[in-house]
């Protein structure tokens, strides 16, 4: 897809606005509504859709599923991001009220920092497309590794901060309680870190991270960085009302890391793929149509299976505490 500066610049000040307006209308702190979240919700997913289909009126079709393919992919893989959001905010025990502020912030860092990986991975590919079999092979490392993690039980139970962060904090110091919305302070002199402020750029930098499978991932569903950059920024900025939407039900989608394993070995594949053809190799290449029905298929069914098992695992739960509670009363009765 052939995309004019004048193009950029207008979606750059188009996104810009919608974040304008966002911050505008939740600028107070507050504690946020399961009705505010799930409204906020539906306006970016509208807005995502609406744009796509923007692509296929004045665009191309390819454009346009190439972005629904890519932004239901990050979107998805943003989920797994709550997680660790959750484990930050405990971390630096984030007042309620003020969780909305940290979420918007750090967010932006987080789209500011992807941009650049955008740029640098457009750069790489333009000029070596044999860097497509090393992304394919390390998604393909990735979705094994996100398989045994899975396998192995194993939950963090404690946020730990990177090596930026803390240097961050070794260089300016951080006050010991949160000051409302303040992100500086004058402490005996000395201009010091809020808490507030830590936490932001703990979200923002830590999505970097993530941003290590997941722009090698929407690159390998297009190579158009237009279409790679507008589909990070609507799956990151729903990111924040998804958190307050969705934050009771993270625990019960028990198989995310198996369909996100899926989906991340599936496009590992045909990047590798994508790669041999490029070369001259003659091999079946993945459509995108395919691609987004199997990107669709795999976390309906991910969805399904894991609120069934998390139904059952709170039966069984309820069952053995019943029978607990009732070999106590029978116990009581024989003494």
């Amino acid at each position: 897809m052939d995309v004019s500066w004048t193009l950029w610049v207008l979606t750059i000040l188009g996104l810009s606005a919608l974040i304008a307006i966002d911050f505008f209308i939740g600028r107070k702190p507050h504690d946020v509504s399961i009705k505010e979240a799930g409204v906020w919700t539906v306006v970016w997913i509208v807005l995502a859709a609406l744009f796509g289909l923007g692509l296929l009126i004045f665009g191309e079709s390819q454009a346009s599923g190439e972005f629904f393919a890519g932004f239901i992919t990050e979107k998805s893989l943003s989920v797994d991001n709550l997680f660790v959001f959750v484990l930050i905010m405990a971390k630096f025990s984030v007042p309620s009220h003020l969780q909305q502020r940290v979420l918007l912030i750090g967010v932006l860092i987080a789209l500011v920092l992807r941009a650049v990986f955008i740029a640098a991975g457009a750069a790489i590919i333009a000029s070596f497309s044999w860097v497509f079999y090393i992304f394919g092979a390390f998604l393909i490392y990735t979705a094994w590794k996100l398989i045994q993690e899975a396998r192995s039980n194993e939950e963090e139970e404690e946020f730990e901060e990177n090596r930026l962060l803390k240097s961050i904090e070794n260089r300016f110091g951080v006050a010991d309680k949160y000051h409302g919305t303040k992100l500086f302070i004058r402490n005996n002199g000395k201009r010091v870190l809020t808490p507030l402020m830590v936490v932001m750029l703990a979200i923002g930098t830590t999505d970097v991270l993530f941003a290590l499978d997941s722009i090698p991932a929407i690159f390998g569903l297009t190579q158009d960085p237009y279409i790679v950059f507008t589909a990070n920024a609507f799956a990151l900025m729903g990111l924040r009302q998804l958190y307050f939407l969705i934050g009771g039900l993270l625990r019960k989608l028990v198989h995310l890391s198996y369909g996100l394993s899926v989906i991340l070995g599936f496009i590992g594949v045909k990047l590798v793929l994508h790669a041999l053809h490029e070369g001259g190799v003659h091999v079946p290449e993945i459509s995108i149509p395919f691609s987004l029905a199997v990107i669709c298929g795999v976390l309906v069914i991910t969805t399904i299976t894991s609120l069934i098992a998390s139904k059952k695992t709170a039966e069984r739960e309820a069952a053995e505490a019943a029978q607990k509670a009732g070999n106590a009363e029978k116990d009581s009765v024989e003494a």
